[in-house]
């Protein structure tokens, strides 16, 4: 049975791991090297999590932590999903074994219910164009933005 609660400060060392798991990159590569973490523009989108403005919604399944879609508002230009300051940056991951399961729509529109009800009127993202999840994306309202280097910008709108 899927169930969602908040991502919390504590799940930082989870949170990390999530966000090696969403650096994804077209098969048949593999996951990015551990290290690719220690870069300032990855940083940015976990440490120190539980900011007051920071949001993010954990998948359990049958009792386990599946993964996590958070999204964390970044200023002046910082990141490849900016939009403005008033727009939060989304990211979305899931252990291999949930993956392709059906939980991931459920999970980042659990993540949007709560960045609308924290007053957030757009979510942005960025997905490489050979990703089969931009179908899920788009599905959950995001739209593309054009494109920035190799991949797409997303915007999702708030429907209030």
């Amino acid at each position: 049975m899927l169930q969602f609660r908040p991502l919390v400060r504590t799940d930082q060392a989870a949170l990390w791991h999530w966000l090696h798991i969403a650096l994804w990159d077209p098969p048949p590569a593999p996951l990015r090297p551990l290290a690719v973490l220690d870069n300032p523009g990855v940083r940015i989108y976990v440490e120190d999590w539980g900011k007051a403005t920071d949001i993010g919604v954990v998948a359990v399944v049958d009792g386990q932590a599946a993964g996590a879609c958070w999204m964390r508002l970044l200023l002046g230009g910082q990141g490849l999903a900016y939009v403005d300051d008033a727009t939060p940056q989304l990211g979305i991951a899931l252990e291999p074994q949930y993956q392709r399961r059906g939980f991931g729509r459920p999970l980042m529109q659990a993540a949007l219910a709560a960045a609308w009800e924290n007053s957030f009127r757009q979510v942005s993202l960025t997905v490489h164009p050979e990703n089969p999840a931009i179908s899920m994306y788009k599905a959950c309202g995001f739209c593309k933005q054009g494109q920035r280097g190799t991949y797409h910008p997303m915007l999702a709108k708030s429907a209030t």
